[in-house]
């Protein structure tokens, strides 16, 4: 029995629904990184860090390959990157859209008395 697309599509989001997963793509962006720098710019303990990239990885977002003894990880293709920049695009405009009712709710609070 297949899964419908909405559910796939929600179990896909369910497994990007963690901030060091989502920190980590957005590292990744600008191309491979290895697990130190990773954990440099990431404030999380290296097990912690291990265990979100394991889950990345199973999911076929990144891939992991070994250099001696560092591993490094890299974004599994450009889509992911393209996702996370909508992202951006969509939180800055729902932000905006709550800075200008603000600023409404400001000037309406002004002249009401």
């Amino acid at each position: 029995m297949s899964v419908p697309l909405y559910q796939a599509k929600a179990e896909f989001f369910r497994m990007l629904g963690h901030p060091v997963r989502i920190r980590v793509l957005e590292l990744l962006q600008d191309g491979p990184k290895p697990v130190r720098d990773l954990l440099t710019e990431i404030e999380v303990e290296p097990s912690g860090l291990s265990q979100q990239l394991a889950v990345l990885r199973r999911s076929g977002i990144v891939t992991a390959k070994r250099e001696g003894t560092t591993v490094i990880y890299e974004l599994a293709g450009g889509d992911v990157a393209e996702l996370m920049k909508a992202a951006r695009r969509i939180l800055t405009e729902m932000l905006a859209g709550k800075n200008e009712l603000l600023a409404q709710l400001r000037e309406s609070g002004s002249t009401v008395r």
